[in-house]
């Protein structure tokens, strides 16, 4: 049985989807939004217990029995409902007591409201990012700056002292002194490299990406195909094309080494070029109506959910000998030097490295 159609005539009204439901957790009612969102109609939903219209119910399940066992408004901030075959979504809930005099005597039920926080916590998620990298640049900065004054006496020093030993055997000391200090001076170099100040023009991505395609070939000509799925209308945008192209080149060379070995093992590596245009997105805490959309995906292993919160940040890798340089230096190019965004989503079997890169208006005349 259904809630009447007077009784909650107001919420068919209201933007934000609700979900009423009775004592036994079976759906009464559900207002146009709530259809909108869940993909079901009101006639289909009305009868079925929550399990039955959704999966993965269990924190909505807790903070139903909350709000019933303490007779108050209950809000879960974080709640992934699923639908049987629909897709999962990421969700705030409060559900609150209600009772219906106009309709059965003594009836009680409950009111679930839903909004939809996806987009709310990747912005809250990529500000994080954006504040934790911006303190990551100064630590670099002013870290390989106090580096690099020593070094160049550490080196001068052994050099002089190279000259003045007798014995020949005693060179072998100095040299390691010499070349360990050139290892590490190139190495602040590396980390002084992405605050260099970009040299702006009209880039085409796909012209970045072919150079990023040809020099990865070379690299790695055995085991590994690098496919193309392109939108050949996006237009140019405006940049460093120099740094653009590093930054891909450092994404999808991290990408090549993890499928790597692999490859070795005999399976067939595979790395996608993707791009398409997206809509109304928000970068560097600005909205902007286009932006250029560029994904590199791999069949490797993924990976390690040990450091998948920290593989941006300098001198963290995921690979033994591996610098931890590449990826955080492409994103300082994409974040810091082009307003963009780059996020990671990986798994066994596919990881997807995901690059924003605004189009502003007026810049190409297409945004």
């Amino acid at each position: 049985m259904s809630v009447p159609t007077a009784a909650l005539a107001g919420l068919d009204l209201v933007a934000t989807a609700v979900v009423v439901i009775d004592s036994d957790r079976r759906v009464r009612y559900a207002n146009p939004a709530a259809e909108n969102l869940f993909e079901f109609s009101n006639t289909a939903a009305v009868g079925q217990t929550l399990d039955q219209a959704f999966t993965d119910t269990e924190l909505l399940s807790f903070a139903i029995g909350y709000a019933q066992a303490n007779n108050c408004s209950y809000t879960e901030h974080e709640v992934t409902l699923g639908g049987h075959g629909r897709a999962r979504l990421l969700l705030s809930c409060t559900v609150t007591p209600i009772e219906l005099e106009s309709w059965t005597a003594g009836w009680t039920g409950l009111l679930i409201e839903f909004r939809h926080i996806e987009q709310q916590i990747k912005i809250a998620r990529e500000e994080r990012m954006l504040d934790q990298n911006q303190a990551n640049r100064e630590l670099i900065r002013n870290l390989a700056h106090e580096i690099k004054n020593p070094l160049g006496g550490i080196r001068g020093a052994a050099q002089l002292l190279d000259r003045e030993l007798d014995r020949p055997a005693l060179h072998e000391y100095t040299q390691v002194i010499m070349k360990e200090a050139d290892r590490l001076q190139q190495l602040m170099d590396r980390l002084l490299t992405p605050h260099r100040l970009p040299q702006p023009g009209l880039i085409n991505i796909h012209e970045a990406l072919e150079r990023v395609r040809s020099l990865l070939l070379a690299e790695f000509p055995e085991g590994i195909a690098v496919r193309r799925d392109y939108d050949t209308s996006l237009p140019l945008f405006k940049g460093d094309k120099e740094q653009i192209i590093q930054a891909l080149l450092n994404v999808a060379r991290n990408a090549a080494q993890a499928i790597k070995a692999q490859t070795a093992a005999g399976v067939r590596g595979e790395i996608r070029f993707r791009t398409r245009i997206a809509r109304q997105v928000v970068l560097a805490r600005k909205h902007y109506r286009h932006a250029i959309e560029v994904q590199v995906i791999d069949n490797g292993p993924g990976v390690s959910p040990d450091i998948l919160d920290r593989i941006f940040y300098p001198l963290v890798s995921g690979r033994e000998g591996g610098s931890g340089l590449g990826l955080t230096i492409a994103q300082t190019f994409i974040s810091q030097q082009h307003q963009g965004a780059i996020t990671l989503e990986s798994a066994p079997g596919r990881t997807c490295f995901n690059i924003m890169l605004p189009l502003r208006e007026g810049s190409n005349g297409k945004s």
